[in-house]
């Protein structure tokens, strides 16, 4: 695992220990974290407050030039919503931690240009796994179910 996606790990862990869901991201300008962060719908009563807009919302008002230039790392496959951020900022690149216990708009992101990896990388897997099996309900809840 590289250290990008280290630090999206680490922004998940940081979540699940404030009683949240262990969803994190960071995102990466000419090989810098610009923006981190991990999904505070619980702890902040937020409706949008995944991972990855999270990590949009800490690296703040920033010309789309330099979005277009980025990587987001994410922990969990993007969701509509956080795709659909990721597309109006042009971010060419996205690296997911895995897909397996969720995958979300990966064919339109795709379909849009943008570049997928997905690493299917097992500590993701099993803060995810760990979770939804404690969480159901608080999981269904946070993608819309």
């Amino acid at each position: 695992m590289n250290i990008f996606m280290q630090e999206a790990v680490k922004e998940a862990q940081k979540g699940l220990a404030e009683g949240g869901i262990p969803i994190g991201a960071v995102i990466v300008y000419q090989n810098k974290i610009i923006g981190r962060g991990h999904n505070q719908r619980v702890q902040k009563g937020s409706a949008i407050l995944h991972g990855e807009m999270a990590a949009l919302e800490n690296a703040g008002r920033l010309p789309a030039a330099v979005y277009k230039e980025c990587t987001l790392y994410t922990t969990l496959s993007p969701c509509v919503m956080c795709s659909g951020a990721m597309l109006l900022y042009e971010i060419p690149r996205v690296v997911i931690g895995e897909n397996q216990t969720f995958i979300g708009e990966e064919a339109l992101l795709r379909s849009c240009g943008v570049k997928l990896e997905v690493l299917q990388d097992q500590t993701c897997i099993n803060l995810m796994q760990d979770f939804i099996a404690k969480n159901p309900k608080l999981w269904n809840e946070d993608i819309g179910v």
